[in-house]
């Protein structure tokens, strides 16, 4: 039987440390899954919803991006994929009952624990201004309200619609449809804060701002180096893939500040060798510091060009551009500058040099750990030429992985949920529909936020996500959205954006990627694109959580109609009715989606172009793949200082807290810990066990402060600490961005460690 949510806030001010572990899943994470999903969803429930997360005829899970393989587990989920469908399918429910029994600032106070904990919205809600208590409204005049504040904006440019990596294509396609009549191209999106630095590297070098592989990569690599992840907790099933290239020859490098312990060993709970001793998956591990990344592979670089016959000429002549400008950089790379701003022993880089030389297919996956440092586009355009070197792009068991977090962040991009967008897909989007689209450039998501503090956006629309929790300077945010005259959020469930709200907030709960969506015409289905590209087809199988539920589609093509008015000639009632019809259009607007209604009627759906994989043509503007030569640049630590990552929890995915809990690392029973080599806590005089303050420091001279941190005595790289997000974005400047793509340097943060009042 379900359980009912917490009543308080559980009490998170004594963590409790223990020996990190040295292996992932196994029957523990069987055991943490089932008590998880039974406390959400009941025994029965349980089971009817997991059998059928990520099934050809089922819905794809809400959590990450990670691909199905062709041929499926009945079991085709992880640990903490389970938990987000728990999560999704729960029995609990929030009513206007509890709106009525906790105002917005009893819920302000709140943990996004104990918020998230709570269940299910059932009711649109409204905020009035001047209110504390959110009230019930209808659908009807929800959306009056927020025609009435876009048609009060002296421009469509002081609107701001933002969209969470879980929305569907089908959903995307209308809301920038929708965002884009109005006039504006406000669309920033969640790949703003995480992989728009992959997008910008591999964009400029490739010509696509996607990966190159597909799963059969992975299996047929003879080298994966997986860098700045740990998919362990964010990305489980990626652990089943790496282990089936290992049973086919591949070896595996991690280069990682933390020892993570799914990179180590892998306990596969879907076999029996999995359930006792599992599989070792590094081959070697690779501690570097923060930030380090760019001078590693700069060195290897000149190592390989050193080494007679290593550099694939043919292809370098054939397929690049740039490469004397290239070599001429690499050259320049120096042992004892790549050592000091690694911390790497010199013969772990010759061992690892050595492994890349007797490989003839090399695969790069990487993920936070390096788009998110203000040098994280040159740091991934470097592994590009890393690549490109030996003719690792384009051909079988090579290429490069940017392993995508939320479910279809990658397809909402696909769809034109951008702030840049392309030409090309602007004029598409004309000839289909018949309108001008707006050209200038949109607010991003650090954009939109200055633009909010500066009185220059009134509105604030966010297609789901946890925008106020998942941004950067938690106060500067905050302070930001309350400036506005409207905050709507499209919403599951609770969170902290929720209580964070403008002169007038509304809530509007949709559908769940588990539940079925009936509409006029019948039972509809929604796609999404995982983290390779792949397109397939996601269909919900339990009853809606509320018969007040709207799906994300729909919600999008009401408002379209409320605020464009009835003369409006896109077809909105129809899109609403039957989500074929907006797939038709779909098909004659994004390039890779002709025919898109019958080839995603296939089981597993279809892989979208990619012409550097399939070609091995570069859509760049030489025409070919190009090497670049920028400076080798990683973060200045300060004496007395230490260089801080945000990370997740293992019950953690993004913004939403499973649990207080994150056992790989020996965590249980609290989040506000900071992981402090035992080296570094000891020159700091940082006790185990003592409370400290994190303090940010940054050019600017502001004091951002996270108070209240346990000291956990801890493997990390010296002159290195980490700490979860979000408690820690309150640290992260808004300005301190990745140069090109501006994306939040939440990776490499300077923080001082100053003995906390609470201690």
């Amino acid at each position: 039987m379900a359980t009912k949510p917490p009543q308080g806030d559980p009490v998170q001010d004594a963590p409790k440390v223990a020996e990190r572990k040295r292996a992932a899943a196994g029957l523990p994470a069987i055991g943490h899954t089932l008590r998880m999903a039974h406390q959400q969803m009941g025994v029965k429930r349980t089971a009817l919803t997991l059998l059928s997360v990520n099934q050809k005829d089922g819905f794809d899970c809400p959590g990450c991006a990670w691909p199905e393989p062709e041929h499926r587990h009945k079991a085709e989920f992880c640990e903490n994929g389970a938990k987000a469908v728990a999560e999704e399918a729960t029995l609990r429910r929030v009513t206007p009952e509890f709106f009525a029994a906790h105002p917005v600032s009893d819920l302000a106070r709140r943990s996004g624990y104990w918020l998230g904990q709570q269940g299910r919205l059932t009711h649109p809600m409204y905020l009035p201004e001047g209110a504390d208590h959110y009230e019930p409204v209808s659908w009807e005049r929800a959306f009056d309200i927020v025609a009435e504040e876009l048609t009060a904006l002296s421009s469509p440019d002081e609107a701001v619609f933002y969209t969470s990596g879980r929305t569907s294509n089908e959903a995307a396609f209308l809301y920038q449809l929708f965002a884009r009549k109005l006039g504006t191209n406000n669309l920033p999106d969640c790949s703003n804060m995480c992989h728009e630095s992959s997008g910008s590297a591999l964009s400029e070098t490739i010509g696509v701002g996607k990966g190159s592989v597909l799963l059969d990569d992975l299996y047929q690599a003879d080298l994966i180096v997986v860098a700045g992840q740990n998919p362990g907790t964010n990305h489980p099933r990626m652990l089943s893939a790496l282990e089936k290239a290992k049973a086919n020859g591949a070896r595996v490098v991690s280069v990682n500040p933390l020892p993570e312990a799914g990179l180590e060993r892998f306990k596969n709970p879907q076999t029996p060798k999995g359930l006792t001793a599992g599989t070792t998956l590094t081959d070697l591990f690779l501690q570097i510091r923060i930030g380090g990344d760019q001078a590693l592979f700069r060195l290897l670089n000149k190592l390989i060009l050193d080494t007679p016959g290593a550099v694939d000429e043919e292809f370098v002549r054939g397929h690049t551009h740039g490469f004397e400008q290239f070599t001429e950089a690499a050259r320049a790379a120096d042992w004892d500058e790549t050592l000091a701003a690694t911390g790497l022993a010199r013969e772990d880089v010759e061992r690892f040099l050595r492994m890349v030389l007797d490989s003839e297919r090399i695969v790069v996956c990487w993920a936070m750990g390096l788009t998110q440092h203000k040098h994280s586009v040159p740091m991934i355009r470097e592994i590009v030429n890393f690549l490109l070197l030996r003719g690792n792009i384009g051909r079988p068991g090579a290429g490069v992985c940017p392993v995508r977090g939320h479910s279809n962040v990658q397809g909402d991009r696909t769809m034109g949920i951008f702030e840049r967008p392309a030409p090309a897909f602007l004029d598409a989007l004309e000839r289909e529909f018949g309108f001008a689209p707006p050209r200038e450039h949109g607010y991003d998501v650090v954009r939109a936020i200055r633009a909010l503090r500066d009185g220059e956006a009134k509105v604030f629309f966010a297609m789901g996500g946890n925008f106020v929790s998942a941004s950067p300077d938690t106060e500067v945010t905050e302070a930001a959205m309350r400036r506005a005259r409207l905050t709507v959020h499209v919403s599951t469930k609770l969170n902290r954006s929720h209580a964070v709200t403008g002169a007038r907030a509304l809530i509007l709960p949709t559908l769940g990627r588990t539940e079925r969506d009936l509409q006029a015409s019948g039972e509809q289905f929604v796609t999404v694109e995982d983290s390779m590209g792949m397109v397939h087809a996601s269909r919900g199988r339990l009853e809606p959580a509320s018969p007040h539920l709207l799906s994300e589609p729909a919600i999008v093509c009401r408002l379209a109609r409320r605020v464009l008015g009835t003369e409006d000639d896109v077809p909105w009632e129809e899109f609403e009715k039957d989500y074929a019809t907006v797939r038709d259009r779909i098909a004659r607007v994004v390039p890779g989606f002709e025919d898109f209604n019958a080839r995603v009627a296939h089981p597993g759906g279809f892989a979208l172009p990619h012409a550097p994989r399939d070609e091995r043509r570069f859509p760049t503007a030489t025409g070919k793949a190009n090497f670049t030569a920028a400076p080798v640049e990683y973060p200045y630590l300060p004496e007395g200082r230490l260089l801080l990552q945000t990370l997740r929890s293992h019950d953690q995915y993004n913004t939403t807290i499973y649990g207080l809990d994150d056992r790989y690392r020996g965590i249980r029973n609290g989040r506000r810990v900071v992981l402090v080599n035992p080296d570094d806590a000891r020159a700091l005089k940082l006790a185990d066990g003592s409370y400290v303050d994190l303090v940010s420091e940054w050019r600017d001279g502001v004091e951002r402060r996270a108070p209240g941190f346990r000291v956990v005595h801890y493997p990390t790289a010296r002159g290195c600490a980490a700490a979860y997000y979000p408690e820690t974005n309150v640290l992260v400047p808004l300005d301190a961005t990745a140069d090109v793509s501006n994306t939040p340097a939440s990776k490499s943060v300077v923080v001082r460690l100053e003995q906390s009042a609470t201690d």
